[in-house]
């Protein structure tokens, strides 16, 4: 990512859409800067172009001059999609009736041997008669009873034909590959949406955090540049515990508050997630894990989401805090590696439910230090809920299959501070963001690129990488030998400078969901993976409309590009790749195909 002063980036804001408070309908002028939240209606020309939006559910499909790309525009050799293509996803999807058929086959090829055998007259004369299915059952019997001794007793005659035999071992292989792929599906997904009451326009925040009684008026001003610079729009979610106080009641940041918050809106994304995935029963679910950053109460997360819809009492459950924003693929990543554990589940498959959300009634800060005051700007409420199974039967009514998931986590004490929950000087607890939050983010997302770019990306970007790096390799080598002589010394300056070469992830991938942690970060993920305007349109949308949901942010995105998006529509075949960020500092991604 490209180096930035900091993450409220310093570029011309977009002129701010109309609201009425209510949520009403309003219009947004696009900007000429390609950084303006507004410049996916802006047209080729430099024109001024409107982007129509009606309270928080806008896309930028409505424009009339899209891009100057579009998603046509890229395409790769056959030779290679082939060799992209999973083949063993492929027999999978068919496999269920490929298995049916199999047993049924097999079933009518000994049928038949019995028959021709002992019963043929007897069938051909005969065929429906009682006397004939009993003489058929018993010789049946008889014969596996016979191949069953004769396995005891280690005999190596064959009873069957070598057609029941090649059957036989044909289904034992399907059944092998389908141990061995042992695939992860998403049934289903969803993502809460606020009521109008608890959305707010950029005023209304503003003057929430005058009514805290606690800013300086600095420290207002600095939060309303924020606001008009972060991308989030006119009609976004705050929690009741907050909003209460623009109707002048006091803010109430009780754990009760907070309590209230969480089941509101995790309550609604379980059940529109189990009803999505065919009404699920929840007594059906596994495994279920939980992340939320910042609010870990006791009893926890999961103890209130098993007793609200009656879940077994030996579901497997897991609550995960102080991962931040990327916590969701992780916690996609831990029910997978559940769901793939043989002895982990009763009969080695199975289903589980995995929330995301972040809680923001006790997470207002309330000092003057300007490190803190982005999250008072930039964080809204949101979560998602999904459904998870690894049955191969259920890849037939699935949206989507887990192909990779890849997590990086940094080491250094610049990625532990980059994202720090502390206490100010004043003793006013937040989070604070360091001044090299970008460049950390950049560094763990180049490694988290470097270690999935191999299962997602086709020979054709692939093997410059290598060449990139085999030819930095030998040159520094040669570079340093020559330098170690006084006569060959001046050699060492002429040698040529291999420039890293960055793959294409446009190439291998169709989607991209990244996380919608402000304006900066998208950009600058737009400007080094070479994006185009439609890549990055889902998660722009989703910063404008619903704002820093933490980490359902992505959830949100690929809702936008499976209901919404025109742009760059979604077909079968398409794959999805999810990008996030969190505290400590570590960079999640995954790749979804979609069914």
């Amino acid at each position: 990512m490209a180096p930035r002063e900091s993450l409220a980036a310093n570029v011309d804001p977009p002129s701010p859409p109309r609201a009425d408070g209510t949520g009403g309908p309003a219009t947004l002028t696009s900007s000429a800067s390609s950084n303006s939240v507004g410049s996916m209606g802006t047209s080729s020309s430099g024109g001024e172009g409107t982007l129509r939006r009606s309270g928080s559910e806008s896309d930028f499909s409505d424009a009339e001059n899209g891009p100057i790309k579009t998603y046509r525009d890229y395409r790769v050799r056959k030779s290679s999609l082939i060799g992209m293509i999973n083949w063993t996803h492929v027999l999978g999807t068919y496999l269920p009736q490929l298995f049916v058929a199999g047993v049924l086959v097999l079933i009518a090829q000994i049928v038949h041997q019995v028959v021709a055998a002992d019963l043929w007259d007897q069938a051909v004369h005969h065929p429906l008669e009682k006397d004939t299915i009993v003489a058929v059952a018993v010789a049946l019997k008889e014969l596996f009873v016979s191949a069953w001794e004769r396995i005891v007793a280690f005999r190596g005659e064959s009873l069957f034909s070598p057609a029941v035999e090649t059957t036989f071992v044909a289904l034992i292989v399907m059944g092998w590959v389908v141990r061995m792929d042992n695939p992860v599906y998403l049934l289903s997904f969803a993502t809460f949406k606020a009521p109008d009451e608890w959305k707010v326009s950029h005023e209304e925040i503003v003057e929430m955090m005058r009514r805290q009684e606690c800013f300086a008026d600095d420290s207002i001003d600095f939060m309303k540049r924020l606001l008009a610079r972060s991308g989030t729009g006119q009609s976004t979610a705050w929690p009741p515990g907050i909003v209460r106080c623009l109707r002048g009641e006091k803010t109430d940041r009780s754990i009760e508050a907070s309590r209230k918050e969480a089941q509101i809106v995790i309550f609604d994304v379980v059940e529109n997630a189990l009803k999505k995935a065919g009404n699920l029963d929840p007594r059906e679910i596994d495994v279920l894990v939980i992340n939320c950053s910042l609010f870990s109460p006791t009893p926890s997360l999961c103890a209130m989401v098993i007793s609200k819809f009656g879940m077994r009492s030996d579901v497997q459950s897991y609550n995960l805090s102080g991962m931040g924003c990327g916590a969701s693929l992780i916690s996609i990543d831990l029910a997978k590696n559940m769901l793939q554990r043989g002895g982990s589940i009763k009969g080695g498959t199975g289903k589980a439910l995995v929330v995301s959300t972040e809680i923001i009634t006790p997470n207002l800060y309330h000092g003057n230090e300007r490190a803190f005051l982005l999250q008072n700007t930039l964080f809204r409420v949101g979560g998602a809920a999904m459904v998870l199974s690894n049955k191969w039967t259920d890849g037939r009514r699935a949206w989507y299959k887990l192909l990779h998931t890849v997590r990086v986590q940094g080491s250094t004490d610049a990625a532990l501070g980059a994202v720090y929950e502390t206490e100010d000087v004043n003793g006013h607890r937040g989070v604070r963001l360091s001044k090299d939050i970008v460049k950390v983010a950049g560094k763990c997302m180049e490694k988290n690129m470097t270690m999935i770019g191999p299962y997602v990306l086709p020979l054709s970007e692939q093997i410059p990488v290598v060449w990139s790096l085999a030819g930095r390799f030998v040159v520094k080598g040669l570079r340093g030998a020559l330098k170690g002589s006084k006569k060959t010394g001046w050699l060492a300056d002429k040698l040529p400078v291999v420039k890293h070469y960055v793959p294409d992830f446009k190439r291998g991938i169709d989607h991209f969901c990244i996380h919608a942690g402000g304006r900066a970060v998208i950009d600058g993920i737009e400007k080094n993976m070479k994006l185009e305007l439609f890549h990055t349109e889902p998660s722009r949308m989703t910063l404008l409309n619903y704002g820093n949901t933490s980490s359902s942010s992505i959830w949100y995105e690929l809702e936008y590009i499976q209901e919404t998006q025109r742009t760059n529509p979604l077909r079968k075949g398409h794959r999805v790749m999810q990008v996030a960020f969190g505290s400590g500092f570590k960079c999640t991604s995954g790749v979804w195909l979609k069914l």
